[in-house]
């Protein structure tokens, strides 16, 4: 085994995990099946001008991690010069060692790029900037390039109902050999907090959705124009993001005397917001259910803290934290109202907070009911999660309580097309927790059996799982 920096060896501490690794996994086509990369990009198979924008525009962890080194907002969100940016993220990441933006900072260079035994420092920022940037430039480095390059096979983008999915519609029609689906996220249609807002965007729905919308019934039969809709251009799973499960009890009476104050520009208390939450949830669940969609849960972001910058950046610019909201008891109740209807979809439960994993884990156990291989997934380490400690814990806990052997694997929940190498990083800490299990005489030392199930894990359980087609 190579223990320097980034060596072909990279996080692997055995020599079983180094066989599982290389034989096995290092080749496994990617199946990316929750992403936020730009659709457009893809369509019009893009190139971008320079490193910055491929690599730091949108880049919230980084923009975390540059403030946290003194670094004023010019350099991440404002108006300085793309390489006056990149230079403030040269200068941050020598101090990045521990946080896993360094690990994927060379990863990335590294796989995408070639660069190799250079650290990305102030004195090595001009030179990486302009050579990356020269390459970004070619046609083998246009986003659909990148993307075939790093062996991906299929991603799901993240879209509204409002979505027109014309640009997924011109990459079908394109034939690219990469598959590119959307994933329905129509968080939008929940947020009742501002009723202005929210009635805005029913509007629209309205309009695209060509319903007259002048009750919560017709509001949800909208929404399921929609929902057909994406089906139609082969979307065939769901997100929500939620900072927990909503699972009050109502009337169909309430639902509607909350949804006519709404479309009145009343104030809505915080006990109808719940229910109103909690209605919209089931619904969406029933829709999914009935499409044979796989629903994904996304649960425990405190979003938007910092109100200052919020008011003057706007959401997703790394003003998110983990939450600590009550999780088990409302999710199991979400969970259980559409079980027992046998309304429950395939579902994928994500937790933000690390205190929840084995609170996931045994959830997911609770409504498998047989009907295929891992019907509900304790979902991969996400966000804060999706660094070496956080997938090692989720894995154990997985493995501890569920089957990990049946786990769909990682993603990227990335806006970048550089980021691919984050599934390379899951990848090499599956097979070192695996291999260090073999050698400890945890595990046997069933290399065959070992090998098709760490290839499964990287590929294959998702291919089986998602009914979408990779041909």
């Amino acid at each position: 085994m190579d223990s320097k920096f980034m060596s072909d060896d990279f996080l692997l501490q055995s020599e079983t995990a180094c066989r599982l690794y290389h034989d096995y996994a290092e080749n496994m086509p990617i199946y990316d099946y929750h992403c936020h990369l730009p659709v457009e990009k893809i369509a019009e198979d893009y190139n971008f001008e320079n490193l910055t924008q491929a690599w730091l525009a949108g880049d919230h962890y980084k923009w975390r991690a540059m403030r946290a080194n003194g670094v004023d907002e010019r350099y991440c969100t404002g108006r300085a010069s793309d390489y006056e940016k990149f230079e403030a993220w040269a200068q941050t990441v020598p101090y990045c060692m521990g946080n896993p933006l360094y690990h994927w900072t060379h990863l990335e260079l590294k796989r995408s790029f070639g660069i190799e035994g250079v650290l990305l420092s102030p004195t090595t920022a001009s030179e990486i900037y302009d050579g990356c940037s020269e390459m970004l430039r070619s046609p083998d480095f246009s986003v659909r390039s990148i993307m075939k390059k790093m062996n991906v096979k299929l991603i799901c983008t993240t879209d509204g109902p409002l979505d027109s999915l014309e640009h997924h519609r011109k990459i079908a029609s394109d034939n690219f050999e990469v598959k590119v689906y959307t994933a329905f996220r129509p968080d939008a249609g929940l947020a009742i907090e501002n009723s202005d807002v929210l009635n805005s965007w029913i509007n629209k729905l309205a309009e695209v959705a060509n319903v007259d919308i002048n009750s919560f019934r017709s509001y949800i039969q909208a929404l399921q124009n929609r929902h057909d809709y994406f089906h139609e251009n082969g979307c065939r799973l769901s997100d929500y993001g939620l900072e927990t499960a909503c699972a009050q009890d109502y009337t169909d009476s309430e639902i509607e005397k909350i949804f006519a104050d709404l479309r009145a520009g009343k104030e809505i208390d915080i006990d109808s917001r719940l229910k109103f939450k909690s209605a919209m949830m089931y619904e969406f669940g029933l829709m999914d259910a009935g499409a044979g969609w796989v629903m994904q849960l996304h649960l425990g972001a405190l979003r938007n803290n910092n109100s200052r910058l919020f008011k003057a950046l706007g959401a997703d610019t790394g003003f998110d934290s983990i939450g600590d909201f009550e999780i088990a008891r409302p999710l199991a109740k979400f969970l259980d109202r559409l079980d027992k209807e046998n309304n429950l979809p395939k579902t994928i439960l994500y937790n933000l907070n690390p205190r929840d994993n084995e609170l996931m884990a045994t959830m997911a156990g609770n409504f498998q009911d047989g009907s295929c291989p891992g019907k509900i997934q304790y979902g991969s380490g996400w966000w804060f999660l999706d660094q070496k400690n956080g997938m090692e814990k989720q894995l154990t806990a997985l493995s501890n309580l569920g089957l990990l052997s049946r786990f769909v694997g990682m993603l990227t929940d990335s806006r970048s097309f550089l980021s691919y190498p984050r599934h390379e990083y899951f990848r090499r800490i599956l097979c070192n927790m695996v291999g260090g299990d073999v050698e400890a005489g945890l595990l046997p030392n069933d290399i065959d059996w070992l090998g098709r199930m760490t290839e499964n894990i990287c590929f294959n359980n998702a291919a089986q799982y998602f009914s979408m087609a990779l041909d």
